[in-house]
């Protein structure tokens, strides 16, 4: 059943997998959207220009139908004469033209925006299995479109009848008038029950995109399987990220332990925590931590210290302070700035003695560790204070 659960594209679809989808040309498109505007955009033109328009058509329809005896006495000035009429009709409705080609251009964009695909240019031999065609045809999606073809006959055709119907008595009127009125006349009815027409189509496309939209968002629905292994192939797998962690550490690891004999001096617990100190006056603002652990690698640290004769202090509060305060290669914080100083000053004066000879320096017992940083001194405060 789990198995089962897994293979149910339930998950909705990433952002990768929608920008997989628009590279391969795969994104939600309304057919209905681009007609309705290019018939929008074409209505209206014809509207706005109806009068310029039906006034050329006069005149060309009187060029036309005028002959004058030069024409008439010589044939070859016929085709010159279609010409210059056929050019004189086409600037005529020029802005209609190029008004419909815009908008059916960039009426794409009002959904997806710009794209570009080359991968759905390419040609694909597999939908020429007829097998695969006929089960197109069979599918739900040619099913929703048969009814929207049917819906949308119905609707169009209806307002039509019934926009003809209303107009009955003006369109008789037509043919008792004179061409120089019946003429723009028709134009202004042809531009109104066109745009009425076209207005009727809007019903569609609101339902038409909203659907669509969902119908895409649909087709890419994932899987949990699906989900998972995109995840590994983005993020990596676990295992992989949690072995490369794991070297991670132990790469650090190393190099913190090399650097310990470098240190000026490690403190500690003494057997909970060892953090190493190095100080320069050139280069370094304030002392450096160069390595720091806790149980077994404090014993560590310790050891490695011992071995390479870096001079070790138990001070538990200042070794507290600097394990929960500080990271490796950080400066210390500056509370502890006192604390440490004379930690370094002892171990300064320890190696004097030991090349030099004379009083051994006395062990720091006491340093100036601020409450607050001391992590044991801060929980033991806040104990007192609740009682």
């Amino acid at each position: 059943m789990a198995e089962d659960s897994d293979l149910e594209k339930t998950e909705q679809p990433s952002q990768r997998k929608l920008d997989q989808a628009r590279e391969k040309g795969q994104v939600a498109r309304s057919r209905e959207l681009s007609t309705f505007a290019v018939l929008l955009a074409g209505g209206a033109t014809l509207w706005f220009m109806g009068a310029s328009l039906t006034e050329h058509m006069v005149q060309s329809l009187r060029a036309g139908l005028t002959m004058d005896k030069e024409l008439a006495f010589n044939s070859g000035l016929i085709i010159p004469r279609l010409y210059d009429m056929a050019l004189d009709a086409l600037i005529t409705f020029l802005p209609v033209l190029l008004a419909v080609m815009l908008v059916a251009v960039f009426s794409p964009l009002l959904l997806n925006g710009w794209l570009f695909s080359v991968e759905a240019l390419q040609p694909k031999f597999s939908k020429l299995n007829p097998i695969s065609g006929i089960a197109r045809m069979f599918s739900a999606n040619s099913l929703v479109e048969l009814l929207k073809a049917i819906v949308k006959t119905v609707l169009v055709g209806g307002i039509a009848a019934w926009v003809i119907w209303h107009n009955k008595d003006a369109v008789m009127a037509l043919g008792t008038q004179a061409a120089a009125v019946s003429i723009p006349q028709t134009g202004h009815l042809v531009g109104e029950s066109f745009m009425i027409i076209v207005g009727g189509m809007l019903l569609i496309v609101v339902i038409d995109v909203p659907f669509q939209l969902w119908d895409h968002n649909k087709k890419l629905m994932m899987t949990k399987e699906e989900v998972r292994q995109e995840s590994r192939e983005t993020e990596g797998d676990p295992m992989v990220k949690g072995r490369i962690r794991s070297l991670q550490r132990e790469v650090a690891r190393r190099r913190m332990m090399a650097a310990i004999p470098t240190a000026d001096v490690v403190v500690t617990n003494p057997t909970h925590y060892a953090v190493a100190l190095k100080y320069s006056d050139k280069g370094m603002r304030a002392p450096v931590v160069v390595a720091k652990g806790s149980h077994l690698l404090a014993l560590r640290i310790r050891e490695i210290a011992q071995e390479n004769h870096v001079p070790i202090l138990e001070a538990p509060p200042l070794a507290r302070a600097l394990h929960k305060h500080t990271e490796l290669g950080e400066s210390i914080p500056e509370g502890l700035y006192t604390a440490v100083a004379e930690v370094l000053a002892y171990v300064y004066n320890l190696r004097r003695y030991e090349k030099q000879g004379g009083v051994r320096p006395q062990t720091p017992d006491d340093l100036p560790v601020p409450v607050e940083l001391d992590p044991a001194a801060a929980v033991v405060e806040g104990v007192v204070g609740e009682q």
